[in-house]
């Protein structure tokens, strides 16, 4: 019977013990290279993620772009554009609640409403003649005298503008006689001119006729108020 070395059965021992601890050891280390290698070509369990891109930073010169789309309804709307004559009409003139003694018509209101499906605007002082006889070229000019300060008057559809006429008055019974002596005029009709290519308008009285003397006429400017 064979009788073993202690010794020796010992170093083999220890000799087989360190061997596994090398072959465990480089193992790790090609299985860790082998990872890291796999990851890089995007072949391994996670990829990896590029850090965000940070936005662009603007400037005090840089130009926003705006946008292409049309406002929507309910926006600023445009500025009216001026009243033509068809976007006008006369209605009847009414003695005015203040007015001259006499008489004679003394003061007239006059008012002008807006036909048109649109916001127009009107500006500024008629200018008056005595209509003869619904002949324009028999028309009897007066002199006009402004009366305040003109200033834009926006009609919206169906609105009006208004203006008061104040004559010399008419004195006296029957055909009455003027202050200046001269013989008083009676007009069925007045032509009231209105600025800025809004018309002649042909206005009567709603109650009797224009009579005036001296062929002079007080005039306020357009306005949306209705004068006393």
């Amino acid at each position: 019977m064979e009788r073993r070395n202690p010794r020796r059965a010992a170093i083999a021992v220890a000799l087989t013990a360190t061997a596994a601890v090398l072959l465990t050891g480089c193992q790790g280390d090609v299985g860790a290279a082998g990872s890291g290698a796999g990851s890089g070509a995007g072949g391994g369990s996670s990829a990896r993620t590029a850090p965000p891109t940070a936005a662009p930073s603007r400037t005090a010169g840089d130009t926003v772009p705006t946008s292409s789309t049309p406002p929507a309804p309910g926006g600023s709307a445009e500025p009216a554009g001026r009243c033509g004559a068809e976007d006008l009409e006369a209605t009847a003139a009414h003695q005015a609640a203040v007015r001259p003694q006499g008489t004679g018509t003394g003061a007239a209101v006059a008012g002008f409403a807006n036909t048109s499906g649109a916001p127009c605007v009107v500006e500024g002082f008629p200018t008056v003649a005595g209509a003869a006889n619904g002949s324009p070229e028999m028309n009897v000019p007066l002199t006009v005298r402004h009366t305040g300060t003109a200033a834009p008057v926006t009609l919206a559809p169906g609105g009006r503008a208004w203006v008061k006429l104040t004559f010399h008055q008419v004195q006296g019974e029957g055909d009455g006689s003027c202050a200046s002596g001269e013989a008083p005029v009676q007009y069925p009709t007045m032509v009231l001119g209105l600025p800025g290519g809004a018309g002649r308008h042909q206005v009567a009285l709603d109650d009797g006729v224009f009579a005036e003397c001296d062929g002079v006429v007080a005039v306020t400017a357009l306005s949306a108020a209705e004068p006393s």
